[in-house]
């Protein structure tokens, strides 16, 4: 996706989070991130997305701090958000393309970097409001779901960080049954490494239309949302390993 969509994007799940979170309401538990309530998850995203700001209005070479937790509940605390995911939406679409500043991953640039993280950062924690209001999450653009497997799977879990390892090697297959996309995964006991195609044969597929996969990958759908053929164990790893932290 290109950036400007994916800032589009961002603008679109932000408000609608808010929305979600306030009808919620700041007590209620989060039953996708079960040591949060709503006022955890308005407080955490509220300040990585300032984090996000000052990287990018001030081209920050490192991280900076973060925002200590406001410390508000009520209507200040989701109107806080909202003035916080304004700001970063404002910044992202007023930025220099050739801005540098930190980033965690490779992409094509800073900017499309911060765009495409904070997009489907907030997309994720959106379907975290919507299970403490207890509604079913709300489809995303089979294009962004597609991205979004994209930066977890080429992103987050090519780094020494990933938990996703395998005491001898495996294959992981993920097909996306509504568009002519396919994901292999080969695991080890070093980081994984992702391409997209379907060559060889697989220990595992999982299967689904891609929205499906998106959430369900991401840990905020189960896994028997998605059609299962060959091993379920690796399907149990992936649940048990390979999630990401905030």
């Amino acid at each position: 996706m290109d950036t400007s969509a994916l800032i589009d994007t961002l603008d679109h799940e932000g408000r609608l989070l808010a929305d979600t979170a306030a009808g919620a309401g700041p007590d209620a538990p989060v039953p996708t991130c079960p040591e949060w309530r709503v006022r955890d998850l308005l407080s955490h995203l509220g300040r990585v997305h300032r984090f996000a700001t000052r990287l990018v209005a001030e081209g920050l070479a490192g991280p900076p701090p973060f925002t200590p937790d406001p410390q508000l509940d009520g209507d200040a605390l989701p109107e806080w958000f909202r003035e916080g995911h304004r700001t970063l939406v404002g910044t992202l679409r007023a930025a220099d393309p050739g801005l540098r500043c930190f980033t965690f991953f490779p992409a094509p640039s800073p900017l499309a970097f911060w765009a495409r993280r904070q997009a489907h950062e907030t997309a994720i924690h959106r379907v975290d409001a919507e299970a403490a209001l207890g509604v079913d999450p709300s489809p995303v653009a089979p294009e962004f779901a597609a991205d979004g497997l994209d930066e977890l799977l080429s992103g987050f879990h090519t780094q020494e960080r990933s938990g996703m390892r395998t005491d001898t090697p495996r294959t992981l297959r993920l097909r996306a049954t509504d568009q002519n996309t396919v994901w292999t995964v080969w695991l080890s006991d070093g980081v994984p490494r992702t391409e997209r195609n379907d060559d060889g044969a697989a220990d595992c597929e999982l299967s689904g239309p891609v929205g499906t996969l998106y959430f369900a990958l991401w840990n905020r759908l189960p896994l028997s949302a998605l059609d299962t053929e060959g091993d379920p164990e690796l399907a149990r790893l992936w649940r048990e390993r390979a999630a990401i932290g905030g």
